[in-house]
């Protein structure tokens, strides 16, 4: 079926796709300052693009785990110099990961196609509106807390039953907002708020995630149980224990994968499907 954008469409097939990951930020958890100047940040999207990337995100604020914010304005400069040297570059819809509705308001008019909201349109109460105005794709992400304190003793009950609901509580949201359905992305959050029992929870049930109506989208890529899975400790040396994460997410039904090494991921995902017969 197709995710539709703003201007675009996407199929989500039985291929997830890719979103390559450019963080304009100087602080993020696995590559902050790499892409914080203008010039490599569009390097990096041009290389992505190159790799196989399906979607290209930007984000200009970073939410790791103890993050502060950002102002809106120092966000701005950081995302949209970004978008407007890209936009007539890639072939590739772009995606802004932000949770303010000026942020997003701006990059649609640079050439965004979606909009990435950790929060869940529930941080800024334009956001929403600006999402349906715009008519573009936008990915709704469970997150419990906010990023400076999300990671002190986060508790559930039944965790993927928890974020579930909370999902669809959102889709509602959004549709009763203007955004239709066929516009909507899942996220469960992988990492917002969750502990490693948590987080391989979510990973086993993900179809009850799909059973929602609308594609989900997973971003495993370098996490810190991941890290302690595979005993690695640098962010940046997680790429193995990545690709591995990305194809038992993809045999669960997973639509999207978020990840900073596409080229490593798509080599995996293309070997594994072509072992499974697929």
């Amino acid at each position: 079926m197709p995710w539709r954008l703003k201007t675009r469409s996407l199929e989500i097939g039985d291929r997830p796709l890719l979103m390559g990951i450019v963080n304009a930020t100087p602080d993020s958890f696995s590559d902050g300052g790499d892409c914080f100047d203008t010039d490599a940040a569009v390097e990096r999207a041009l290389r992505l693009e190159s790799d196989g990337a399906d979607i290209l995100d930007i984000g200009g604020e970073s939410t790791r785990p103890g993050a502060a914010g950002v102002p809106e304005a120092d966000e701005r400069r950081r995302v949209l110099p970004v978008l407007s040297r890209l936009a007539g570059l890639l072939r590739i819809p772009i995606s802004i990961d932000t949770s303010k509705a000026g942020v997003a308001e701006a990059a649609l008019a640079a050439g965004a196609e979606i909009v990435n909201d950790v929060t869940a349109l529930r941080s800024d109460p334009k956001m929403a509106a600006v999402c349906a105005r715009a008519g573009c794709g936008v990915v709704l992400m469970h997150m419990q807390g906010e990023p400076r304190a999300m990671q002190q003793s986060p508790r559930y009950g039944d965790a993927v039953a928890e974020i579930a609901s909370f999902l669809r509580e959102r889709i509602a949201a959004a549709e009763a907002a203007g955004i239709s359905r066929d516009r909507i992305a899942i996220d469960p959050g992988i990492g917002f708020g969750k502990t490693m029992a948590h987080n391989l929870e979510i990973l086993r049930r993900l179809p009850e995630f799909a059973s929602l109506g609308a594609p989900v989208l997973a971003g495993p890529s370098r996490k810190r149980f991941l890290g302690e899975l595979a005993g690695v400790g640098n962010p940046a040396d997680r790429d193995g224990a990545t690709a591995a994460a990305c194809i038992f997410l993809a045999g669960r039904g997973a639509s999207i994968l978020r990840v900073h090494n596409v080229s490593i991921v798509r080599q995996a995902l293309a070997a594994w499907r072509g072992m499974a017969g697929a």
